[in-house]
């Protein structure tokens, strides 16, 4: 409850600026959740027009204030991490791919008996006070 009428006018601003943010937030969450899909079915062609929508609306997102720019820069980071990974993978050739490697079972070696404890050396005795 507000108790002025300068705090009743914040009161009415402040949630007209979340209803506006809240739109700008689920846009930009849509953008990215757009792209994703593509970009691990690995449509490079696709996935990059979806991951530079994805990146503009991140951008506006932090102009209008909605999103830190910081949250931005790294959203957008993870995004096209993962899509540089799937673009190297589309376009990497069977050439270029290692063979699996096959596990080589070596023979166990026999058990070697276990060294003798080290005898403990005998302490000297406490000096006490007399």
């Amino acid at each position: 409850m507000t108790h002025s009428p300068s705090a009743e006018k914040r009161a009415r601003r402040a949630d007209r600026a979340r209803l506006r943010n809240r739109s700008v937030r689920s846009a930009t969450k849509t953008q990215i959740r757009e792209a994703l899909p593509l970009i691990e079915s690995r449509q490079v062609e696709e996935a990059e027009l979806a991951v530079r929508k994805a990146a503009a609306a991140l951008d506006k997102a932090a102009k209008k204030g909605v999103i830190h720019p910081n949250n931005a820069a790294r959203r957008k980071s993870r995004l096209m991490t993962k899509y540089n990974a799937a673009l190297a993978a589309a376009v990497a050739t069977p050439e270029e791919e290692a063979p699996p490697k096959k596990r080589v079972r070596r023979p166990k070696k026999e058990a070697e008996p276990a060294p003798a404890p080290k005898a403990k050396a005998a302490r000297r005795p406490r000096k006490t006070k007399e």
